[in-house]
């Protein structure tokens, strides 16, 4: 119920922990079971039981089914639990159909789940994107009604309107084209853990030193990566959409390094990396405009620029009044610089871009 016209509402704590939920690959291997089921004893068990890799033991309510001569069809919709996630509440549908004998389980991208175009991904070029992990909790779970028999079936898994879900995700630059992936190591979906988005960041890593690129840029945002993009004449391709998660990519980059990085993103969040941050994103590091009057006063700010300075808390609002007479932007830009190849281990070249919200290039180091 909306609060009264006109009153303040005093908002209580969380009480109790997030919800955690389930990934597109516990989701898809629920759905497999309760088709395989069907298809080996006629009944569709409604709910379905899974066992997950840790020995979680989940309960799927089916969304609905179906079944014919040699193939039976289940789905289940997904529950990403109080995670944002893209696909919650997505249909994840299975369809598993008899194969050949001796053709073992062959899986198949049906409506809305991509298909792998380039080389670096865990799959081969032209395969179905059901990552190795889902893959076999699909397998686990068959082979548990199976009995130890053989398996000799075709799995197309599918996800309606999946194609324009994917339009939001980093698989098009990753060269998954077509839908959606299927994923999850352990089935569970952690609230706010941003797993899938980190696996992005290290996927498109491995697809940029699979295809010889030798120069990739990292982020924080649109209007960055549109400026990074024209500064230095890259492919789509070469772009990683790192967010707050530059401590991601740069451990990555160490034990997968590449020759040029270039990362980029506003004055506010280069400013939280110069200071030696690695996550970048509000709730886990605000701006410390202690930092940064520090900084200009290393800079030679004193007398009332200083005062006026110390009596800010906007890293927006430092900036402006350091305006034309503090190099303050580059020098945030060297000192994130310096933050970098010092995970780096100097390994990979950096440079570094700050951008005012206007996407002006304001200091630029290395």
């Amino acid at each position: 119920m909306a609060p009264p016209a006109g009153k303040w509402v005093k908002l209580k704590p969380m009480d109790k922990p997030l919800r955690k939920g389930w990934t597109t690959g516990a989701c898809a291997a629920a759905a497999a079971k309760a088709a395989w089921t069907a298809l080996a004893t006629g009944d569709f068990p409604d709910p379905v039981d899974i066992v997950l890799p840790r020995g979680e033991t989940p309960s799927f309510p089916l969304a609905r089914h179906d079944r014919g001569e040699g193939w039976a069809r289940a789905a289940v919709v997904k529950d990403a639990g109080d995670d944002p996630d893209v696909t919650h509440g997505a249909i994840i549908e299975v369809t598993v159909a008899r194969g050949n004998p001796g053709s073992g389980l062959v899986f198949r991208a049906g409506e809305g789940v991509g298909t792998v175009t380039l080389p670096g991904l865990p799959l081969s070029v032209g395969e179905a994107a059901i990552n190795p992990g889902p893959r076999a909790q699909i397998e686990a779970n068959l082979r548990a009604v199976s009995g130890g028999g053989p398996l000799d079936l075709t799995i197309t898994v599918a996800i309606p309107g999946g194609e324009l879900l994917a339009a939001g995700t980093m698989n098009g630059r990753l060269g998954i084209l077509g839908g959606l992936s299927i994923l999850g190591t352990t089935g569970v979906v952690i609230p706010y853990s941003c797993a899938a988005w980190i696996n992005a960041i290290h996927r498109g890593v491995d697809v940029a030193r699979a295809t010889g690129l030798s120069h990739v840029a990292g982020c924080t945002g649109k209007t960055s990566e549109a400026e990074v993009r024209r500064l230095h004449g890259l492919d789509e391709r070469a772009m990683i959409d790192m967010g707050g998660f530059v401590g991601a990519l740069l451990k990555y980059l160490r034990g997968h390094p590449l020759p040029r990085l270039t990362l980029g993103g506003g004055f506010a969040k280069m400013a939280k990396l110069a200071a030696g941050a690695s996550d970048l994103h509000s709730k886990a590091t605000p701006v410390d405009p202690a930092w940064l009057i520090g900084l200009a006063a290393e800079l030679g700010a004193e007398g009332d620029l200083l005062a006026r300075l110390e009596r800010e808390s906007s890293a927006a609002r430092i900036l402006e009044l350091a305006g034309n007479e503090l190099p303050l932007a580059a020098t945030v830009a060297a000192r994130a610089r310096e933050s970098a190849l010092a995970v780096l281990a100097g390994d990979v070249a950096v440079d570094v871009a700050v951008f005012d919200r206007s996407g002006r290039l304001i200091g630029h180091a290395g």
